[in-house]
């Protein structure tokens, strides 16, 4: 049975909506939120426990089996109205679903990675639309998975849209350290290179894929830092034939991970 909210500063939708744009309540809470029936779903499927349900009349009409679906799986379920649907979402039409749901420990001890895996490592990425496109990009190309350093939260509404579900799916593992934890990988024995804007960088091309391979992609405005290409065994860049200086970080990264997989 659905409780039904009709009020805008309902003490739930207020909590919802401080998921959705307080990244220090996310982590404080080990909570996030997520907007729309697929990424809802895929929630669900992937196994993410699913607290709260929030869903217009209109959406239960239009999604029937899909709301069912995650209303099976939520702790609790909530019939909105159309205004607070208005409030809860940060997109222009937004479809009436939304959930919040319990984070998952991303925080991996450097043992459990496959080392004879294929990553992409990203430094700083502050964009949340680049994470979650490179995010779903991986997954595609059936990376192994991602490594997150600082920048913004896997959590981000934006990034979880933007990845499409894959945020969820994909194994990604975010730590403090990246140079420490690169060097642990080459000291594993993973190749790891460090993407970087300069012509006399071994080009993407060239790359040696045997065995275990990692590519860091750094900030969109700045690069990857000194220490963590210092950390890396090498240096790669994308050969550009034109007058463009440097790619955005999701397009540096969509076309590494292609090469990576080639």
């Amino acid at each position: 049975m659905m409780n039904v909210l009709t009020s805008r500063n309902n003490d739930n939708v207020k909590k919802a909506v401080k998921l959705r744009t307080d990244r220090d309540e996310r982590t404080e809470t080990g909570l996030f939120f997520i907007e729309g029936v697929r990424l809802c779903r895929d929630a669900v499927q992937s196994g993410i426990g699913v607290v709260s349900l929030f869903v217009t009349e209109r959406a239960m009409g239009k999604y029937e089996t899909e709301i069912k679906e995650i209303s099976d799986a939520a702790r609790e379920s909530f019939l909105i109205t159309e205004e607070i649907s208005e409030k809860l979402s940060d997109t222009k039409s937004p479809q009436g679903v939304f959930c919040i749901c319990k984070t998952l420990d991303k925080n991996h001890n450097i043992d459990k990675i496959n080392y004879n895996g294929i990553y992409a490592a990203f430094e700083e990425i502050q964009t949340p639309g680049n994470l979650g496109a490179a995010a779903r990009t991986a997954e595609a190309l059936g990376l192994d998975g991602l490594i997150v350093s600082g920048g913004c939260d896997i959590y981000n509404p934006k990034a979880q849209r933007a990845a499409m579900g894959s945020l969820l799916r994909l194994d990604v593992i975010r730590t403090e350290n990246l140079p420490e934890f690169l060097m642990k990988c080459s000291e594993k024995g993973m190749k790891t290179y460090a993407a970087v804007p300069d012509k006399n960088a071994l080009p993407v091309t060239e790359i040696d894929k045997s065995g275990g391979l990692v590519a860091v992609i750094g900030n969109e405005g700045n690069g990857l830092t000194d220490k963590t290409i210092k950390a890396c065994g090498g240096r790669i860049t994308i050969p550009m034939r034109g007058r463009a200086e440097s790619l955005n970080a999701g397009a540096a990264a969509s076309i590494i991970m292609w090469e990576m997989v080639r």
